[in-house]
């Protein structure tokens, strides 16, 4: 028995809700890959820090933001893992628009998580390099305009902007099958 199509004249697509799950899964396997790497190589660069004479040089304070970090950059790093989990656990479940939809929660929950850490790892490295806490909030501060600037407010601007929303498609055809 064939599914029956949910053709979209305003998105130029033609696909069941299993195959718009599929490209969607795909999707979302390739942005992880790119946010997944970068957290990774982030990460495991944060625990070596631990281990160095320099450390041991830190300020209490800079010791407490250094584990803030290593811990928002242990859980961002569990967020982007995250969906591979779901994949595996419900392959074949005949749950797909489902897990694309709490999957790419958990991804941009990740991708919070990796902005918090790559922030509080910069505010980190600034505070130990210039032993200046006057200008190193403000270029941090700078800084996390940009990443929310190019990662929030532009995407959800031109998402606002769009004139239909296929993953509110998505998701509604998922509840109806």
């Amino acid at each position: 028995m064939s599914e029956q199509r949910d053709a979209r004249p305003d998105d130029g697509r033609d696909e069941t809700p299993q195959e718009r799950a599929d490209r969607m899964w795909g999707d979302l396997l390739q942005e992880i890959r790119v946010a997944q790497t970068g957290v990774q190589i982030l990460f495991g660069f944060l625990l070596t820090v631990v281990f160095t004479p320099a450390y041991r040089q830190l300020s209490d304070q800079d010791q407490t933001l250094y584990m803030v970090t290593v811990v928002l950059g242990a859980t961002a790093t569990g967020a982007l893992i995250g969906p591979v989990a779901f994949h595996r656990i419900l392959s074949g479940r005949l749950v797909k628009p489902q897990a694309v939809a709490w999957a790419s929660r958990l991804t941009l929950l990740g991708l919070s998580l990796l902005l918090l850490t790559m922030v509080s790892a910069l505010l980190l490295v600034l505070r130990a390099a210039t032993h200046d806490d006057g200008y190193v909030p403000w270029i941090v501060a700078g800084v996390a305009a940009f990443y929310l600037l190019w990662w929030l407010v532009i995407p959800m601007t031109l998402r606002m902007s769009a004139p239909g929303d296929a993953d509110a498609r998505a998701e509604k055809a998922a509840k109806k099958d």
